[in-house]
């Protein structure tokens, strides 16, 4: 993978990170900027990871389907794939409307499609499947975990004593 490619997934992991992280600034005036600036980093990276591994889950996906191994080579992020993904990140983190974002990633899961198609052999609507199961699965995973974390380091209230 170029450091152009990893340049963009950090980029696109950084907006999702900041569309995550607002709705907690908002409800918690008092947060440190050094909890934010860490809040951000590690939401890029994770963010990121998870948007690098989508060809790959995707060509897993694809490859339950197929008897025999793809005849083509491996599925890999290049800057053409991966330049949408940055700009519907940038452009409709969570803030703007789920509706805009979840249009935006089935675009860049359309762009996704084509060359998965030609690396298995699979048809285009068969390969659509598989980056959709791939997307749907990763986000699943990312969501469970955010919110087992939030669960987990969340502050009780203290009870009232009478």
């Amino acid at each position: 993978m170029s450091s152009a490619v990893v340049a963009l997934l950090l980029l696109a992991g950084l907006s999702e990170a900041a569309g995550r992280i607002m709705p907690l600034l908002v409800r918690r005036p008092g947060v440190s900027r050094r909890n934010v600036a860490g809040l951000m980093l590690t939401g890029a990276v994770v963010e990121g990871a998870v948007f690098a591994l989508w060809p790959l889950t995707a060509l897993t996906v694809a490859e339950l389907l197929l008897s025999t191994p793809p005849p083509g080579g491996e599925l890999v992020w290049t800057p053409a794939l991966v330049a949408p993904l940055t700009l519907a990140a940038v452009l409709a983190f969570p803030l703007l409307g789920p509706l805009l974002h979840l249009l935006l990633y089935v675009g860049v899961g359309a762009g996704l499609t084509g060359p998965l198609a030609s690396v298995t052999g699979l048809g285009w609507w068969t390969a659509a499947g598989c980056v959709a199961t791939a997307g749907v699965a990763l986000g699943g995973t990312v969501e469970g975990v955010r919110r087992l974390v939030v669960r987990l380091s969340a502050t009780r209230t203290p009870e009232a004593v009478v």
